[in-house]
């Protein structure tokens, strides 16, 4: 099963983003904020063919008009921006639009507006599909679920090999890296600090910032002195440990090894604990440990580590205490988090070896190609409606 996808622009066998007003690189800066199809590139990379079509061509049945999001910007019309010979396929049934978003936005904000939108336009409601990196999507019409990011880091840091899982002895317990301020995440790493679960670690937290309750999931006043305990931490920020510019440590291509090699566990602080209560986002940050061969608990969305078990990797459940995975209420699951990784802390060597199978499985599964991934969304996409 193949994927035929419009074009307005092929550029030396590339689709042109669709609606993009600049022709500069930089295109999610310019309005309206569309990108270069990543599942254009996962594809060729993985040996998945598409069928490109020039817009002033022929088209074939099941056709795609193909837009990708940077981001998904409620004030923007996308389908008034749509070429006229587009939008009267759309009312004729003659093609669909196929909206790609890496980002986890809750879908269910996203569906209402298309649908506003297919109303003000008289269009169909199943006119268009919507990839979403938001696991919620799986229940919506129209909608697919995708774990973008795991391609999206194998393609962005394939220049460095995995790193080796060596048998000696590591000197640091936890990996614990926050690049950006976020208020839930100044809260986890005053709590883990104040538990002694950074005294042996690498962490950082590159920015400052002010704590603002209503953008934290967690509970601060739930956990005793827990509120000037962050705010004293984020008077003190920032806290670096390497020697990166700003830059370049959201630059997926840059690997500081020592943080894997060097320590047991990954604590991933995701880019999210909780979405408006709707489905699970993960990122490269989770994969990075993946790759490069350590043992991992994930501060996330409730049922981040079932994504991950989804996808065919281990995640520990005979060695670590995971159910915290399963706690919907953010503050609860935080503290149930933090319980699991305080009693793990003293046995790391010992837990690290008995992971060490696992370990290994994550790493290669990693690594193989994800040619079954890509055909597999191609199937989803050609069947929903």
């Amino acid at each position: 099963m193949t994927l035929n996808l419009i074009a307005d622009q092929i550029v030396n066998g590339k689709i042109h983003p669709a609606l993009a007003q600049t022709q500069s690189r930089d295109f999610d800066q310019h309005y309206p904020y569309t990108v270069p199809l990543r599942l254009q590139e996962y594809c060729v990379n993985h040996g998945v063919d598409l069928n490109i079509i020039d817009i002033d061509s022929e088209w074939p049945a099941d056709a795609f008009y193909p837009v990708g999001l940077g981001f998904f910007d409620f004030k923007i019309d996308y389908f008034e921006l749509m070429p006229e010979r587009i939008r009267t396929g759309l009312f004729f049934d003659d093609v669909r639009v196929l909206f790609y978003y890496h980002e986890g936005d809750n879908p269910w904000y996203i569906k209402n507006r298309l649908d506003q939108l297919c109303t003000k336009h008289n269009l169909r409601n199943n006119c268009y599909q919507f990839v979403s990196g938001n696991t919620a999507a799986k229940t919506l019409p129209n909608f697919v679920y995708f774990t973008d990011f795991e391609l999206w880091y194998y393609q962005r840091n394939r220049a460095s090999p995995a790193l080796k899982i060596h048998h000696e002895p590591r000197e640091r317990d936890f990996t614990v890296l926050n690049r950006l301020h976020k208020s839930w995440r100044a809260l986890a790493m005053t709590d883990l600090k104040h538990n002694g679960i950074l005294d042996n670690s690498y962490w950082s937290y590159c920015e400052t910032g002010e704590f603002v309750d209503q953008d934290c999931a967690i509970e601060i006043d739930n956990i005793a002195g827990l509120r000037t305990r962050t705010e004293k931490f984020l008077q003190s920020a920032p806290y670096i440990s390497d020697e990166l510019e700003f830059d370049q440590r959201n630059d997926h291509r840059t690997l500081v090894p020592k943080y894997h090699i060097n320590s047991y566990c990954n604590i991933v602080m995701e880019t999210h604990f909780d979405i408006e209560s709707s489905g699970t986002f993960l990122t490269e940050k989770t994969f990075k440990p993946i790759k490069h061969g350590q043992m991992f608990f994930i501060a996330g969305p409730a049922g981040s580590l079932q994504v991950l078990r989804d996808l065919g990797y281990h995640v520990f459940d005979s060695v670590l205490d995971n159910s915290y995975d399963l706690e919907l209420n953010a503050t609860q699951r935080w503290m149930a988090l933090t319980r699991s990784i305080f009693f793990t802390q003293p046995d790391l060597p010992q837990l690290f070896e008995l992971c060490r199978a696992d370990i290994e499985h994550n790493q290669q599964l990693f690594l193989a190609s994800k040619k079954d991934r890509l055909n597999t969304l191609i199937k989803e996409i050609n069947e929903s409606h």
